[in-house]
């Protein structure tokens, strides 16, 4: 570099409709507790924003152990949706956030649409939270059982019973674990959800061949990890396609190269999950890692890569 050359600067900042993050990496619910539990291994306002673990009504305590166990590339889990409740949430857990300059995502869900209904509007009251992602995999007790994401009229009728309850933006979580996703994204478009999370965890089993018994207390559990990877990048490929929503990637995320993997497919922000169990600063490296790619390459704007998937032969 002669002395007449600068450094490019990098614009790192993206929009998930009205919810503008720093940069286009979080973290994803679930996998990074509350954010107290992973600020002592870096600064948090380094991050675009953070997604908490999921949030019920009232508290929960998750499934019996053995609730986590090793795959090939990646991990099941039935953790149960194990949680604090929404009230203990905002009272005892939020107020540590405030300090940090980060956007904060408060995944929600419920057994009921009312119940859903209720956690979106105490936290549309609550100082702090920027947005809320809905996760609709969960039982829904007035179907007998069946799981809001895998219905299409259910997954309109709970997207948009949060929509009409907060004014906060609004992300679906969808489940990945139908024919075909496109369709829920699509009723989730005309619920007037601001953004989507793609993908939830793949529905997975593992035995003891000793025991000849499930590995989980459960049966079966969430697989995630890098062994999800190209489905999820396929699922976000396919819905940036066909709906004009902006896109949260999520699957299988370990470093910088996953994450451009995932935006050029299509997603306009990133989220890291499992990587955080292995690494505590993965989701941080990435963000350095993404700087870097975009410095190497010549790019000013991570949103030039978004979509741009090379499809010619």
């Amino acid at each position: 570099m002669t002395s007449k050359e600068t450094k490019k600067e990098v614009s790192l900042e993206v929009s998930l409709g009205p919810l503008k993050l720093k940069n286009p990496v979080i973290t994803a619910s679930g996998t990074f507790g509350y954010g107290e539990e992973y600020s002592k291994y870096f600064d948090l306002s380094r991050l675009g924003g953070i997604t908490v673990k999921g949030l019920s009504l009232k508290p929960l305590p998750g499934n019996p152990p053995p609730r986590i166990t090793e795959t090939p590339s990646g991990m099941l889990n039935a953790i149960g949706l194990q949680n604090v409740g929404v009230e203990e949430f905002v009272h005892n857990k939020l107020p540590f956030l405030h300090k940090y300059d980060i956007k904060v995502i408060a995944n929600i869900f419920g057994n009921t649409i009312e119940e859903y209904e209720a956690v979106a509007a105490r936290l549309d009251r609550a100082d702090g939270v920027h947005a809320i992602e809905v996760n609709i995999s969960c039982p829904n007790v007035k179907k007998g059982g069946m799981a809001f994401g895998t219905d299409l009229d259910s997954t309109y009728d709970v997207l948009r019973a949060v929509r009409g309850t907060t004014s906060l933006p609004v992300i679906a979580k969808l489940s990945p674990n139908v024919t075909d996703v496109v369709p829920f994204a699509e009723a989730a478009a005309r619920a007037g959800v601001d953004a989507l999370s793609l993908i939830n965890t793949l529905l997975g089993m593992s035995i003891d061949i000793k025991t000849r018994r499930p590995k989980l207390a459960n049966v079966t559990g969430g697989l995630s990890g890098p062994a999800i990877r190209p489905v999820a990048i396929r699922i976000v490929w396919q819905v940036h396609r066909a709906v004009g929503l902006p896109i949260i990637g999520m699957g299988g995320i370990i470093d910088a190269a996953d994450a451009v993997e995932f935006m050029l497919a299509g997603a306009t922000a990133v989220a890291v999950g499992t990587a955080n169990f292995i690494n505590p600063t993965a989701a941080v490296d990435v963000v350095d890692g993404i700087t870097k790619y975009l410095t190497e390459n010549n790019i000013d704007d991570v949103n030039r890569l978004v979509g741009q998937v090379d499809l010619q032969a």
